[in-house]
């Protein structure tokens, strides 16, 4: 990296970070658009006195400043290449809040779900609400003019400013407040660019042609959610022109501004009550979206809460989603549409009522074939469906992908029919098909053509198609823009919706703001072309990049890399729930985010000269913070499998840099092992002598804290051979079963194994063991992916023609069975064995599954356990979570009859195998256990299971508890 000595000067100057180097470029290079630009640098500012060092710096060396929250911009507002100014780090609090008064004063980089869980006690809530929320930021929220589906009861982010604190391109300081007449002439009297904007406005706005201009060529009012460039129409609404007896209230056009007038440092937001806790919906089907279009006036008269749109290509794609696809069992047939229509109160009864009459009025009149009721939970599963829908079109197979830039329109509800006919007909003319999502009952539907972006001939369509409908859209006096702004996709088209008289009034207000245009530049005027710098350069030459693993579904591990579309879900807090990721909650940076990882991945394996693309440095950077904990696998709505695309990774890396001694130690611990079981006590010995354990810790690498996981002084396997009886079952037999006993239960961890053996043969099950190769987790994570593919030929070739769904194969330790499920199939190469092996994994099964199968079947009773009363507190491993279902573990330990569990959700605990043992990785291994895991277990006093053998070791070192398996808790359950 070459050493710029302006940005290193700057960088000594700042409290927070600075970065340059080409990983962080590259990471903030996109956004959750379709575009990509290489900044200059990446800044994490701490305060507003960095911020006003970096305007200083940016003016005096004609530098962009680019404000970004987290960065899931569907219309490029925050791809640029100046200087990315992420306060999603560090300017994270909330400043005041008034409970009386109902308002509540943040930093921009306060999280839109956070702050209402903060707000919930109070009975408060900020009610725009978009299908980001659970990472989008009060500070992108407004620059944005966000709504969501929450706008046709409580309106958009620009109707809750009430002050803006921030600064001018000048460097000083700004506060934006409501203004009475008299404070307002006040305003006029400043000799500052703050005055003179404040005169500039009046001068202008006073005259009644450029009144009447604003108000014949912007859309029509009651259209609620418009971001057409600049909310000109805003500055006119109010007691200061005459128009109305409201205060003046720059922040209004502060509010969709797209950071282009001033950098906001705080907010200051007005609440509402929270909506009436009963929430009933009617999920109207429709055959068509024509049907589902009439249907939204007659649906809106009954006092909604929300009015959402779901077409089939959305359903269709939740369908393949291990996370979502069970939240489709509300639907009746195969709709093409589905309205989602919220009803909300305090009486159920009343709420049947509202829903029945609603039903009645569409039936009235031919609308719709099904109306499912969907009650509280169910309802909120719905509602994830739905806004799980910009992340799941990201799996749309192949390149074709449904691309933003005509997603964001919105007319009055009574010309939805005719203008989404005649939308339907431009797609028709150009042979493409959109996706029909959203917003329905404010007039907004999300119409995503399905384009290749890599084919200059699609990148055509879609120049054709902005550009016809922006037309159309002015034809219904409608919004080019609803809520996703216009950054650069739509910024061309803004004098098509609000005139040229308008539009270079808003050049005006811009030059005014920002005179050396520092402030993100060639955002809604003096736009950068809406079909360049795109995120692929248009019929380049697909990179072919070999791999071990089998990506062949994915397109390769370049397309894998891609299925990333920015949506940002990775970023989410702790508070939010889930696993993903754990990395970036315990250090809030962008580059250990799924995100960051998958865009590096693309940008060097796209851009890159060297035969083996993966050598880089910066990958390695990236990626070594990732625990793979396949979170993203299940929770991305995008399933972008990091932990698959990290092994293949360090697999290539270390071919040309190396495979270093601590990997080999790891990767091959089964071996090692294995050798030492014969000698345990004198392996023991060394290992847990504190000199000799200190030596052979720092010689490994291991973090001087951690205690080295002993042998077993008989492992599993030696105990089998001695105790062949205790494998036969102890009633009448049920069935035949195969245990797998991985190398971690059976060296490490044997007394889970032997449990699990005593649980099934008390049960009546003839467990069986064959000799059999490691599991090959060790060897995945680590990279070694030869020695990993050996292992899944060996088994599966050991186990394919005894097991079958008579005869089934159970693993106690989910990270080693579960390869049998997840990795095997893609590791064979053989087509025919890689059949085999799918095969084989439908009945490959962990303890838990295989425990609720039977009882399900009737061959295990609640009456084989006994009736005392036990509370137990549930961890499940992070693989469990994303390939299994952490709910099947709870179901297992509630079957004895009095036994309540309670299903943690606590993240990850950090230690990942041998990930915490690694002295660089330790602090973040425990801080990532204390972000809710080691908090939670500190409090109970409840009995503690943990699934995982190394769930199990990080509970102990975190927070000195034991913790038993789930089969050890339910030997303690069994009746003799």
């Amino acid at each position: 990296m070459r050493i710029n000595h302006k940005l290193e000067t700057l960088k000594k100057q700042l409290s927070g970070e600075l970065f340059y180097d080409d990983l962080h470029r590259r990471i903030y290079a996109t956004d959750a658009s379709v575009y990509r630009m290489i900044p200059e640098a990446v800044c994490y500012p701490k305060n507003e006195e960095d911020i006003q060092k970096l305007i200083e710096y940016a003016s005096k060396n004609q530098v962009a400043l680019i404000p970004r929250t987290a960065g899931t911009s569907l219309a490029g507002q925050v791809v640029g290449k100046g200087m990315i100014v992420d306060v999603s780090r560090y300017m994270t609090r909330v400043l005041e809040f008034n409970e009386e008064e109902k308002w509540v004063k943040v930093q921009p980089g306060v999280i839109r779900d956070d702050l209402n869980r903060f707000l919930q006690k109070y009975g408060l809530w900020f009610a725009p609400n978009t299908s980001t929320s659970s990472r989008c930021m009060i500070g992108g929220m407004t620059g944005n003019n966000s709504s969501g589906s929450t706008s046709i009861k409580y309106g958009v982010t620009r109707d809750k400013i009430l002050q803006i604190e921030g600064f001018l391109s000048d460097g000083s300081k700004i506060t934006i407040d409501e203004l009475d007449k008299e404070t307002f002439d006040k305003k006029l009297k400043q000799n500052n660019l703050e005055g003179k904007i404040y005169r500039f406005i009046r001068d202008t706005f006073i005259d009644k042609n450029v009144q009447k201009e604003i108000l014949e060529n912007m859309p029509y009012p009651e259209i609620h959610r418009r971001n057409n460039g600049y909310a000109l129409d805003s500055l006119i609404d109010n007691e200061i022109f005459g128009t109305s007896d409201k205060k003046f209230n720059l922040g209004k056009l502060i509010a969709g501004s797209e950071g282009t007038l001033v950098f906001m440092t705080a907010i200051k937001i007005k609440l509402d009550d929270l909506p009436p806790e009963k929430r009933l919906m009617v999920a109207a089907h429709f055959k068509s979206i024509d049907e589902s279009m009439r249907a939204v006036v007659p649906a809106m008269k009954h006092n909604l809460y929300q009015c959402e749109l779901m077409d089939d290509v959305i359903l269709n794609v939740t369908e393949q989603s291990p996370k979502y696809a069970p939240y489709r069992s509300f639907l009746q047939g195969n709709p093409k549409a589905i309205l989602m229509l919220e009803l909300r109160g305090t009486d159920e009864k009343k709420l049947q009522k509202q829903a029945k009459k609603l039903i009645e009025d569409l039936q009235k009149e031919n609308l719709g074939y099904a109306f499912p009721l969907l009650p509280g939970d169910e309802a909120a599963k719905a509602e994830e469906l739905r806004k799980a829908g910009l992340g799941l079109l990201g799996n749309l197979p192949g390149d074709d992908k449904a691309v933003a830039g005509i997603e964001d329109t919105a007319v009055r509800i009574q010309d939805l029919p005719p203008y989404i006919a005649e939308f339907s007909e431009i797609m028709q003319k150009k042979n493409k098909q959109p996706v029909y999502f959203a917003h329905a009952g404010a007039g907004e539907i999300h119409l995503r053509p399905i384009l290749n972006l890599k084919k200059s001939v699609d990148v055509k369509i879609y120049r054709e198609l902005v550009e016809e409908v922006a037309h159309l859209v002015h034809s219904y006096k409608g919004s080019l823009s609803g809520e996703h702004g216009s950054g650069i996709v739509r910024a061309e088209f803004i004098p098509v919706i609000v005139g040229q008289k308008n539009y270079e009034l808003m050049k005006q207000l811009k030059t005014l703001f920002d005179p050396q245009n520092i402030f993100n530049p060639h955002k809604i005027v003096d736009p950068y072309p809406m079909d360049k710098n795109l995120r692929y350069e248009p019929d380049r030459k697909e990179p072919v990049i070999p791999t071990l693993f089998d990506f062949e579904k994915e397109g390769g591990i370049l397309r894998a890399a891609e299925k990333c579309n920015g949506s940002g879900d990775c970023r989410k807090s702790p508070e939010a729930g889930g696993v993903m990721c754990p990395s970036y909650q315990a250090t809030r940076e962008e580059k250990n985010t799924t995100r960051a990882r998958a865009n590096a991945l693309r940008e060097f394996l796209t851009h890159s000269d060297k035969t083996n693309k993966f050598d880089y440095e910066e990958l390695y950077e990236t990626l070594s913070l990732c625990l793979s904990c396949k979170a993203c696998k299940s929770e991305c709505p995008s399933t972008v499998d990091m932990a698959k695309m990290k092994s293949e990774f360090l697999y290539r890396y270390q071919k040309a840099n190396g495979f270093g001694v601590r990997n080999k130690l790891f990767a091959f611990s089964g071996k090692i092992n294995k050798f030492f079981s014969k000698i345990p006590s004198i392996y023991n010995f060394f290992a847990d002598f504190k000199p000799t354990s200190g030596i052979l810790k720092k010689t490994m690498g291991i973090a001087s804290q951690r205690k080295l996981p002993l042998l077993e002084k008989e492992s599993l396997s030696q105990w089998v051979k001695k105790n062949p009886d205790k494998l036969k079952p102890v009633k009448n037999k049920i069935k035949d079963v195969y245990l797998f006993i991985d190398e971690f239960t059976d060296y490490l961890d044997a007394q889970p194994g032997k449990d699990m053996i005593y649980v099934l043969t008390h049960l009546g099950y003839q467990v069986h063991i064959i000799k059999s190769a490691e599991s090959g987790r060790a060897y995945v994570s680590k990279g070694f992916l030869e020695q990993a593919q050996k292992s899944a030929y060996e088994n599966v070739l050991i186990y394919r023609k005894i097991i079958d769904k008579n005869t089934p194969l159970i693993g106690i330790e989910p990270s080693a069975i579960l390869m049998f499920r997840d990795e095997y199939p893609d590791l064979i190469q053989d087509k025919s064995l890689k059949q085999t092996a799918i095969d084989l994994s439908k009945n490959v099964w962990l303890f838990e599954e295989f425990i609720k199968n039977e009882f399900e079947s009737g061959n295990i009773s609640a009456t084989d356990f006994t009736e005392e009363e036990k509370t137990i507190d549930l961890h499940v491993h992070c693989h469990q979570k994303a390939l299994s279902n952490q709910e099947i573990s709870a179901f297992v330990l509630s079957i004895p009859k009095n036994y309540k569990v309670n299903l943690l959700d606590a993240g990850c605990c950090g230690m990942a195998g041998s990930f915490g043992y690694e002295k660089e990785h330790y602090d973040l291994s425990m801080k990532i256990g204390e972000l809710r895991l080691f908090p939670t277990l500190r409090k109970t006093h409840n009995e503690i299971s943990a699934s995982g053998t190394s769930c199990r070791h990080q509970i102990q070192d975190g927070v000195d508890k034991n913790s038993l398996h789930p089969a050890s808790v339910l030997k303690g359950a069994l009746l003799e």
